[in-house]
């Protein structure tokens, strides 16, 4: 599949990329995407949550009814769980959320989510650029030249550059990545892709 490149005042620079077929061109994998998706939102999770058990709570132990003829539940102390204010059974403890997905897996969900990307459209290759300054005004103008405006964009770089990522910080329904840390999750929650030549060799070169 071939695509144009563009510059960030979009312009056609009448040059044309052919994106791999192996890593923008596969069938999806829709139960590799979920998986995927599921450890990264797993491990945005804190897992600091606690609730008090009837050990924990403070007040009296004294037993407050007798064990039968009450009429209702046995109960023993004002913390038990059966009561208003009493202790939670079996609430939340701190954990962690993290589990083991293979490699090939995650390897997989990323390319399945970029045809997904690449089969609606989605991605815009622009050469690769650079600002002298953080300027929002400047990232804005690019978005609106490239026609994203309107859409929750992903840009994509091939290494680290401060003035493009403040530029873009700002910038509600915009999202700066690098291409060494694309995820699935990121991909697919961006309703446009805008990925720059250095960057599309660093995915085939990580993904192919």
């Amino acid at each position: 599949m071939e695509v144009n490149v563009y510059n960030i005042k979009g312009e056609d620079t009448g040059r044309k990329v052919t994106l791999n077929e192996s890593v923008f061109g596969i069938e999806p994998n829709d139960h590799a995407i979920y998986l995927d998706v599921k450890q990264f939102l797993a491990n945005q999770r804190q897992g600091t949550h606690k609730s008090k058990e009837r050990s924990e709570l403070s007040g009296s132990t004294r037993k407050l009814g007798r064990q039968k003829g009450g009429g209702g539940a046995r109960r023993g102390d004002i913390n038990s769980p059966v009561l208003v204010g009493g202790a939670r059974v079996f609430g939340p403890k701190p954990r962690d959320y993290w589990f083991k997905l293979n490699k090939k897996v995650k390897d997989l969900a990323r390319r399945s989510a970029l045809s997904y990307k690449a089969q609606a459209n989605a991605i815009t290759v622009v050469e690769d650029f650079s600002f002298e300054a953080p300027k929002t005004k400047e990232f804005i103008a690019m978005v609106n030249n490239l026609k994203v405006a309107d859409k929750k964009l992903l840009l994509v770089l091939s290494e680290a550059d401060k003035n493009v990522y403040l530029s873009a910080r700002n910038i509600q329904r915009a999202n700066v990545i690098l291409a060494s840390a694309l995820n699935t999750y990121k991909v697919l929650n961006a309703e446009s892709l805008v990925v720059t030549e250095s960057s599309l060799k660093a995915i085939d070169n990580i993904l192919s």
